[in-house]
């Protein structure tokens, strides 16, 4: 089994995990979380947490991308898994960055693939429920992430205007280094 040291590489200026025998250089970069806020005639689909972190909390269909996926394919896949919901992606709405998690949010606008007549959801196996909440009804108090605010914010901002450049980080977080609560989040 190689062993790895924490080192700063010739030519690099940062340290990274280096194979001692070899020199193979093992990087360790952000992970890419895929997630959306699905609408349905002015309520979003939240999902309440059945995992931790935040076990309990509500949050946007939302979670890691996987390889061999397009970011669009790990955002429908997402809400199949934890809400049992088929979407259709509108667009990117926002793009979060969460330094303190070494995690890129990208976050897409969505609706139910089916009309609202026949819209289909149920919690999947990360979820202890799912429901669609109008914005005055969103439980705030409870809201798992910093980043599903901000997606929330983002959502309500720009309503059934057509997209344009994605939101960002709020300038009070810019670099995504608060944890919930802090600062006013």
């Amino acid at each position: 089994m190689p062993r790895f040291d924490r080192r700063v590489p010739e030519g690099d200026n940062r340290e990274r995990l280096v194979c001692a025998d070899c020199g193979f250089i093992a990087y360790d970069n952000p992970k890419i979380v895929v997630g959306s806020v699905v609408a349905d005639d002015g309520r979003v689909l939240l999902c309440r947490r059945a995992i931790d972190p935040r076990r309990g909390f509500w949050t946007l269909p939302a979670g890691y991308l996987e390889h061999d996926e397009t970011l669009e394919e790990g955002a429908a896949r997402e809400a199949w898994e934890e809400a049992a919901a088929r979407i259709a992606i509108d667009g990117i709405l926002a793009v979060f960055t969460i330094s303190r998690l070494g995690q890129v949010q990208v976050i897409f606008r969505a609706r139910f693939a089916v009309d609202s007549a026949d819209t289909r959801f149920a919690a999947g196996p990360e979820s202890l429920e799912v429901d669609l909440f109008r914005w005055d009804d969103i439980p705030w108090a409870e809201i798992a992430f910093p980043s599903v605010r901000w997606a929330l914010n983002a959502w309500h901002t720009l309503g059934t205007a057509p997209l344009g450049a994605p939101f960002g980080n709020p300038p009070e977080d810019a670099r995504g280094i608060r944890r919930l609560g802090e600062g006013g989040l």
